[in-house]
C-alpha cells in the first residue's frame, strides 16, 4: 500500500539542530570494508555508493578510524591524512550533487584492535582488560583476510588519553575539512568512549574511573574537544546502552546513560543516535528499556536505530519514541529506499557474503525502482 507523504511520519521533515533533513529516514553508518590500499583512503567507488543513498533526510558515514592507533579492523577508512581527507571530499562533493547532507562517524577501536594494523604500538584502554573471544578482520601481507583475536590492550596513561583527545580535535578539522555537514561521535559497540563508560572494561582508580562521574569524563572531555571545533548543532553521539557482545557488561546501564543523556543534553548537540544493536543477532529488541534510561533527560532529537521495518519505524515515530530512524542492512541493499518506502515496497533482500570487502558487487550494483 502507498502512503502519501502528508500521513507518514517518516516524510515530515525535522530539524535537528543545525540539520535539516527533508525526511525522517537516515542511512545508518555501516562498515563495508572497501577503502583503497594503502592508505586506507576513500575512493570514487565509495562515492558512487553514497551518492545512490543520498535521498536520505541524513547520510552517516561508515565508522571512521581518527588516527592509526584507532583502526581495528582493516580495509576500514581514515580522516586523519592529508590523502584520506581528499578521497573523503570525492564523497561529500557527490552526496551534495545528489541533494544529500552528510555527517562523519568518528571512532576508535579502543581494545577491539589488533598490532598488526598499528606496528609498534599495543591496543589502547581504559585498562589493561583482555577481551577473551573478540576477534577483528585482518588482512595478512599475502592478502588474504580472516578474523583473528585481538591483542592484549594497555591502560592508557594521561598523556594517552591527552593525545587522544588531540586525535578527535584533528580529525574533526579534517572532517569539515573534507566538506562534511558535522560529525558523530561513535560511544557505543565496546569501542573505546563506550569501554570507559562500562563498569568492567574500566578498573581504573584515577580520574577517569570507579564512579559514574569519573567513567563519564574522558566521553565528555572528547565531546568538548569536538564541540570546540563544530557548532553543537552540527554533532551527534552514538550510543548503545545494553550492548553485550565485545565483552561489554556494565553494572547499571540505567544509570550510566542516564547521566550521559542529561549531560549531552545540557550541550545542545543535534541528536542523540541509540542503538539497539544486539537484535541484529535475534535478540528481543530492547529500544523501549533504553529510551527509559534516556526519556526525560535528553532533550534533543532522538534517533533510533535498531532492524526497523518501515512499518515499526512509523509506529515509533507515531509513538513518540524518538524522532528519526537510522537502517542500516535495507538501505545497504535499496540504494533508493525512501522511494521504496513512499510506495510501499518491493524491498531488493541484501546479500550479506558481500557486507565486507570486494568492488562494487553487492555494493553499488543494487537495482533501483527504475
Amino acid at each position: 500500500m502507498t502512503a502519501s507523504t502528508a500521513d507518514d511520519p517518516l516524510f515530515a521533515p525535522l530539524q535537528a539542530g543545525e540539520l535539516k533533513l527533508p525526511n525522517r529516514i537516515v542511512l545508518a553508518p555501516l562498515t563495508r570494508s572497501r577503502a583503497a590500499q594503502p592508505g586506507n583512503v576513500p575512493t570514487t567507488l565509495n562515492a558512487e555508493y553514497y551518492a545512490q543513498r543520498a535521498g536520505a533526510g541524513l547520510v552517516i558515514s561508515e565508522a571512521t578510524n581518527i588516527s592509526e592507533v584507532a583502526m581495528g579492523y582493516a580495509l576500514t577508512p581514515g580522516i586523519f591524512t592529508d590523502e584520506q581527507i581528499a578521497g573523503w571530499r570525492l564523497v561529500t562533493e557527490a552526496v551534495h550533487a545528489a541533494g544529500g547532507q552528510m555527517v562523519l562517524q568518528l571512532w576508535h577501536c579502543g581494545r577491539m584492535s589488533h598490532e598488526a594494523l598499528h606496528p609498534g604500538t599495543p591496543n589502547m584502554a581504559p585498562s589493561a582488560v583482555h577481551c577473551d573471544g573478540c576477534q577483528v578482520f585482518y588482512v595478512d601481507d599475502a592478502g588474504q583476510g580472516g578474523l583473528r583475536p585481538v591483542s592484549p590492550p594497555k591502560a592508557m596513561t594521561k598523556a594517552d588519553i591527552d593525545a587522544t583527545i588531540q586525535d578527535y580535535v584533528t580529525a574533526t578539522r579534517n572532517a569539515m575539512a573534507a566538506g562534511f555537514d558535522g560529525v558523530e561521535v561513535h560511544s557505543a559497540n565496546g569501542y573505546l568512549l563506550h569501554e570507559f563508560l562500562a563498569s568492567n572494561t574500566n578498573q581504573r582508580t584515577d580520574a577517569y574511573g570507579g564512579g559514574i562521574v569519573n567513567r563519564v569524563r574522558f566521553l565528555f572531555e572528547v565531546m568538548d574537544a569536538v564541540l570546540g571545533e563544530v557548532p553543537a548543532g552540527r554533532v551527534g553521539i552514538r550510543v548503545s546502552p545494553l550492548f553485550t557482545l565485545n565483552g561489554i557488561d556494565d553494572a547499571n546501564p540505567a544509570e550510566t546513560y542516564g547521566y550521559v543523556a542529561e549531560h549531552l543534553s545540557r550541550r545542545g548537540i543535534a541528536y542523540l543516535h541509540v542503538a539497539d544493536t544486539d537484535v541484529m543477532r535475534g535478540a528481543e529488541p530492547q529500544m523501549e528499556q533504553m529510551l527509559s534510561f534516556t526519556r526525560g533527560k535528553f532533550d534533543g532529537v532522538v534517533m533510533l536505530n535498531g532492524a526497523y521495518t518501515p512499518e515499526r519505524a512509523r509506529e515509533a515515530l507515531r509513538n513518540n519514541d524518538g524522532d528519526c530512524v537510522a537502517f542500516g542492512r535495507l538501505y545497504l541493499a535499496n540504494p533508493d529506499l525512501p522511494a521504496r518506502i513512499r510506495q510501499g515496497g518491493p524491498y531488493n533482500a541484501p546479500n550479506p557474503a558481500t557486507f565486507y570487502g570486494g568492488g562494487a558487487e553487492g555494493y553499488t550494483d543494487y537495482p533501483t525502482l527504475e
